[in-house]
This record gives C-alpha cells, sequence and structure tokens, in this order.
C-alpha cells in the first residue's frame, strides 16, 4: 500500500500519444513517483498520426485520437514533463517496485529487443514486481528469454494481450514511415521505412505463450470495452483503445502491493 516508485519505458522512434500519456497521467494522478526512461534519454515523440484527431485508421475505418487528447499529449510533449528521461542502461530496477511499458510503432525497433530494457524487465521478474506492456511494447515481453527455463519467454504459459492481426497495417504497397511530432534536429527519430507493421504480435504472442497460455487478441475492443490482461506479474493492453484501462489496471494492482 503508499506511494509506489514506477519505472515507464518509452520508446524514442515514435510513441502512439496516448499509450504513454493515458497511464502516464493516471498513474501519477493516483499518487506514485515516476521516472521515465527510454533507450536514448532523449523525450519521448509521438507519432504525428497520433496527435492528429482527424486521422482515420484505414484498417478499423474510425478515428482514434479524440481532440482533448491530442491536446493532452501535446501539452506534455512541449512541456518539460517528459523533458528529460533517463537512459534505459542508466536505470536500475531495485530502485523501483514496477516497470511500465509504454507503446507505439517505434517500440516495435526500440524496445523490443534492447538488452538494457530486456535485463530491467528480468531484474523485476526474478524479484517479482508488477510488469507492464501496452500494444507494441509486448513484443518485448515475447522476445525476452529466460535462461532459467530452457529459453521460452517470459510470458510462457501467461495470459496476454494482444494487438490483433487483423489489425496490423499489412498488405500490398505497405510503405509506412514514423513521422513524429515535436521532431528536433537532434531528436528526430528515425528514418526508416517498414512495409507496414514490423512484428505480427498476434502469432509471436500465440507461439511464446505455448500451449498452457492465452493470447488475448480482441479485435473487438473498443474504448468502451477495452481489453487489458493481467496474469501476475504481467498486466497488458491491446492497443491505443485501452490505454485508460491499462493505466486503471495498473493502479488497482499497485494498490494491493
Amino acid at each position: 500500500m503508499g506511494k509506489k516508485k514506477v519505472l515507464i519505458c518509452a520508446t524514442n522512434y515514435g510513441t502512439w500519444g496516448e499509450e504513454l500519456q493515458a497511464p502516464w497521467d493516471i498513474i501519477k494522478k493516483a499518487g506514485h513517483e515516476v521516472t521515465l526512461t527510454t533507450p536514448l534519454g532523449k523525450k519521448p515523440l509521438p507519432l504525428a498520426v497520433s496527435v492528429n484527431p482527424d486521422f482515420v485508421d484505414p484498417i478499423i475505418n474510425a478515428k482514434t485520437n479524440p481532440p482533448d487528447v491530442c491536446k493532452r499529449i501535446k501539452e506534455l510533449t512541449d512541456g518539460n514533463e517528459w523533458a528529460k528521461p533517463i537512459k534505459f542502461a542508466d536505470a536500475k530496477m531495485k530502485d523501483y517496485d514496477a516497470i511500465v511499458l509504454t507503446g507505439g510503432l517505434g517500440a516495435m525497433i526500440d524496445m523490443c529487443n534492447n538488452w538494457h530494457l530486456h535485463k530491467l524487465i528480468l531484474d523485476a521478474y526474478r524479484s517479482n514486481k508488477l510488469i507492464g506492456a501496452l500494444c507494441y511494447a509486448v513484443t518485448t515481453l515475447v522476445f525476452l528469454r529466460d535462461p532459467q527455463q530452457d529459453f521460452k519467454s517470459i510470458i510462457y504459459g501467461k495470459r496476454v494481450a494482444a494487438h490483433p492481426a487483423s489489425w496490423d497495417f499489412y498488405g500490398p504497397g505497405w510503405d509506412f514511415t514514423y513521422d513524429l511530432y515535436g521532431a528536433t534536429p537532434d531528436n528526430k527519430g528515425t528514418d526508416v521505412h517498414t512495409p507496414g507493421f514490423l512484428w505480427p504480435i498476434e502469432h509471436l504472442v500465440r507461439d511464446a505463450v505455448g500451449p498452457n497460455g492465452t493470447c488475448v487478441a480482441n479485435y473487438k475492443a473498443t474504448r468502451d470495452n477495452p481489453e487489458v490482461a493481467f496474469d501476475w506479474p504481467f498486466i497488458t493492453g491491446t492497443s491505443v483503445e485501452s490505454s485508460i484501462a491499462y493505466g486503471e489496471k495498473i493502479v488497482e494492482v499497485l494498490a494491493t502491493l
């Protein structure tokens, strides 16, 4: 019970704004102490499309970014709260009670197989601390293998929420870029192009959890019906529509520790 110290992790190559903003604001509002960390120790910037209230997801054919959410993300990006994160390499899990991974397409590039982030998560896992991952950050758990368990994924046998394959930007003609809101010459993200989304997360999670685990890839998830799975020590969320529910579940579980 009481105030906890939470390490919040974000990509430097394009967060989906709300997937960082919602858990950040919710965990802070609950009175917990938050520390932001990124691979490069630079401010995490949102993908430009994630702060565009008129953006229509071409797969689900719906707007995903409420105007008030876009405004709040821009406030955080333009202000000082996210300005001075520490590097993954400089963070030590012994200083925190929980580690919370936030999503965004950039997470598939600089978080999913990041050695320093894997060490933080494995240290949390060995210490029986809370571990959260949202949307594309779930790939980080998929690729983290436990040498004490025949190098199975640390989510082997667990119930894990995954971004549905039916929502992936995948198909002929895709050329996806990672343009950022608030980019500067020394914090411009990446110029890489990918043929749609880099990883088919649902399929990876199904393999990683194994025959006794469960992959929850709810393609019917909405803001009114979000999808978050809790199977200690893991809290996982489907995608942007579940960002608020993800933050709320983290706060709920922290209150029991």
